[in-house]
């Protein structure tokens, strides 16, 4: 038996008496190959528990109970592995269900990923022998492999990791050139176009082939004749040449109409796939989000859809001509000479091979590069909105090393590509260069037994250096096949992804006159393996203000995300006027609801459009209407263009309670049934919240609310307060009687109180008495 482990995990150390215990378990001849950590158990409390893969088995045990359990490896085993609200799952199954599952936090995807692959790789290879242990682990001792860093997010890095797994979050399995194959869904409405396209494709092809076969009658009828005496004949060479003109004319139509035709219908396929893709990107989660960079997404959405075109336009056209030229030349071959056509083939079967070969690290290679070229526009999007935070703290010279550090990174994975296309491509020259040798003499042996002609042959090699060109030509569209595929397969893990916000198969639909009365029964919800809402019960009544307060960590923010349903419970309900809001269509609901946050973020465009944004349709006067109301006519007239001046990307040359203003009337003009105030005036001085307080009590009026909010004197006018804690709720009544009762709700009121009466004491400014609640 053998226990010589890699792995899975580049950041787990083994104890060595627990080596001993697996080592005591394993089975005569039994080889284990590769083991990982996962650090959740059934009750998703955190608790390591090994999985150790074997050439026979799954074995597997807690680190602190070592109640060890065990499954024989079978055909039709599979490994699923899924991750939802920050946890991830594993399970074991084959054709009679479920075996196994093991859950564990997404820190350890990457480990988890690379353990699935030992096993399916293994799986593969029990179809021709038993040994689980490849050769290249045999005798390697257990230790780590070596460390880098990514330089986006400082993730530890293996010296065989080209892009980094926490950057990535996302399947690490290789592209497949299959892949490709799911454009069709972006091609079908353009079929007709592109079967026009192909005919012309079959067309032109064909008339670059006559050229060379006319010039076997000029050699054998024209210029032999006239070496050895003959008059030429004009007519007939006026006539040959005539016919190499007219195919040369007509190639050149037909190219040009093929080309055009295809590159309009690419660039449509591009255009579709980037707003399909960006449309679905849009109807994702905030979960979804929450684990993407934007630099990447980014990145997916610009230059993978711009790759995939390129491939469509013009890569994909030259392959389907090559292959046509390849296929009519080779049976052209054959009718003027089988034996020559045969030695014309010679070098097909290496190049093949080396093609297949090659493709295999291309595979691969392509979708590194595009990873770690989403790690240099990462650290973009990271630096250029924060700059201001850069230059506040002085750190140019750190971002601009973290830049320099992923460019380098960048360099060194496109160098490691590049030595592998760099010998591919001159050894195809190679071979074709040795072929048209062989062919050369051939050819002349041929000539010299009178089997052919001058001509035959001249024409033979002119198709020829077409075929081989042609034959070179696929060998280099390897690589940009190899391109799309890896762009697409990064695009469909877009257009793959399931939002946890589902839409309702069958959407109830809302009634004309929302009342607004919200419901939450039974709710629970966790994001990873910590619960954030639990059994909370709360009845909201149509028109009433709720506030919301507790301390920070309390699950205030967390209830209000569920309410607007940017994520779902994972028990319980929440219902609008007696409706399960699961059951209505998510914009339907959303549009119920008018969102205030503690930062406003506005658009680069007018402040007019700023308003307008939930209601572009909006007239001027409804958009001047509900900029007095949130009281920002003032300020907005004394702007430059009022309201037509343009606003810096998030806000920039505003203030914030400017910003703020300019939210409530965003708000305010939607006219929404459902009012959330998240911490809307906490970040303001007290003149501008008594401006924003005034705009406020506009906006409630009539409408239902829920409010939190730093300072608790600001939710006086509340119908109801609800004071939460670690997820349910501790305390519920008005402000008086809370109060009366002393207890969660007073004891925080106190503290603020006394801390505003120490700063005022102290002279301390109106912003440091603000109390975290």
């Amino acid at each position: 038996m053998s226990l010589v482990l890699s792995s899975a995990s580049r950041r787990s150390v083994v104890p060595e008496d627990w080596l001993a215990e697996v080592q005591s378990r394993l089975q005569p001849d039994e080889n284990a190959s590769a083991w990982v950590l996962v650090d959740l158990n059934g009750a998703l409390k955190f608790e390591k528990i090994a999985l150790i893969l074997t050439d026979r088995r799954i074995f597997t045990a807690s680190w602190r109970e070592k109640n060890w359990q065990s499954w024989p490896l079978a055909e039709g085993q599979r490994l699923h592995q899924t991750d939802h609200a920050g946890v991830g799952q594993l399970e074991l199954s084959d054709a009679q269900g479920r075996l196994a599952v093991w859950r564990f936090t997404l820190g350890l995807q990457e480990a988890v990923f690379r353990w699935v692959a030992q096993f399916e790789a293994q799986q593969s290879r029990r179809a021709e022998t038993l040994s689980g242990v490849p050769a290249d682990l045999q005798g390697k001792p257990l230790q780590s492999a070596h460390v880098s860093v990514c330089p986006v997010c400082q993730a530890r890095l293996s010296e065989d990791d080209d892009e980094c797994p926490v950057c990535s979050r996302e399947d690490l399995n290789p592209p497949s050139t299959w892949t490709l194959l799911k454009l069709w869904r972006f091609a079908r409405p353009y079929k007709r176009s592109l079967l026009v396209g192909f005919l012309l494709t079959l067309a032109s092809t064909a008339a670059t082939l006559v050229p060379p076969y006319l010039t076997m009658p000029l050699m054998d009828e024209v210029l032999i004749p006239y070496q050895n005496g003959a008059e030429i004949d004009p007519g007939l060479v006026s006539l040959y040449l005539l016919g190499l003109f007219a195919s040369g004319l007509l190639a050149w139509g037909l190219g040009w109409a093929k080309t055009y035709i295809l590159a309009l219908v690419s660039e449509r396929i591009g255009s579709d796939l980037r707003t399909t893709t960006y449309e679905h990107l849009l109807k994702l989660s905030l979960e979804y989000f929450g684990g993407r960079r934007t630099g990447d997404l980014i990145a997916r959405i610009g230059s993978e859809t711009d790759r995939i075109n390129v491939f469509l336009s013009l890569h994909l056209l030259d392959f389907a001509t090559d292959v046509l030229m390849i296929l009519m030349t080779a049976v052209i071959l054959f009718y003027i000479n089988p034996t020559l056509a045969l030695v014309t083939l010679l070098p097909l079967p290496f190049i093949g091979w080396l093609i297949h070969v090659v493709r295999e690290k291309l595979r691969t290679g392509f979708e590194k590069i595009d990873r770690v070229w989403a790690e240099v526009t990462n650290v973009l999007t990271d630096t250029i909105p924060g700059i201001r935070v850069v230059k506040a703290f002085a750190q140019e010279d750190r971002e601009a090393q973290r830049f320099k550090d992923a460019n380098a990174h960048n360099l060194q994975v496109n160098d490691r590509l590049n030595r592998v296309w760099s010998l591919f491509s001159p050894t195809v020259t190679l071979m074709t260069e040795i072929g048209l040798l062989v062919v050369w003499g051939f050819g002349i042996w041929l000539v010299s037994d009178d089997q052919i002609t001058v001509g035959v042959l001249t024409a033979f090699l002119a198709y020829i250096g077409r075929f081989y060109s042609r034959l070179d030509g696929m060998s280099r569209i390897v690589s940009n096949t190899q391109k799309a595929a890896a762009g697409a397969k990064r695009i469909f893990d877009i257009l793959d992804h399931v939002s946890s916000v589902p839409e309702p198969l069958h959407p109830v639909a809302l009634p004309p006159q929302v009342k607004g009365h919200i419901t939450v029964r039974d709710a629970e919800f966790r994001y990873g393996n910590r619960a954030v809402i639990r059994q909370l019960d709360l009845d909201i009544q149509p028109g009433q203000m709720i506030g919301l307060v507790g301390h920070s960590g309390s699950g205030k923010s967390t209830l209000v995300n569920l309410i607007c349903r940017f994520y779902d419970l994972s028990e319980g309900v929440i219902e609008l006027d007696g409706t399960d809001i699961r059951q209505l269509k998510v914009a339907d609901y959303r549009r119920q609801i008018g969102l205030v946050l503690q930062e406003p973020f506005l658009f680069f465009g007018t402040i007019a459009d700023n308003i307008a944004y939930g209601k572009p349709e909006a007239t001027r006067e409804e958009i001047v209407a509900a900029a007095r109301a949130a009281h920002a006519h003032e300020f907005i007239l004394r702007m430059p263009q009022g309201y037509d001046s343009l606003v810096g990307e998030r806000g920039q040359g505003l203030s914030g309670g400017e910003r703020q203003r300019i939210s409530i009337a965003r708000a305010l003009l939607i006219n929404p049934r459902i009012l959330i105030l998240d911490e809307a005036t906490s970040a303001v001085d007290t003149e501008t919240e008594k401006e924003i307080q005034k705009a406020l009590d506009n906006l409630v009026r009539g409408r239902t609310t829920i409010a939190i909010a730093h300072r608790l004197s600001t939710l006086r006018k509340a119908d109801r307060l609800v004071f939460m804690d670690k997820g349910v709720v501790v305390e519920e009544g008005t402000h008086d009687a809370l109060i009366e009762a002393q207890g969660a709700y007073w004891r925080l009121y106190e503290a603020q109180q006394r801390h505003a009466e120490a700063e005022a004491v102290l002279g301390g400014s109106d912003e440091d008495k603000k109390v975290s609640a």
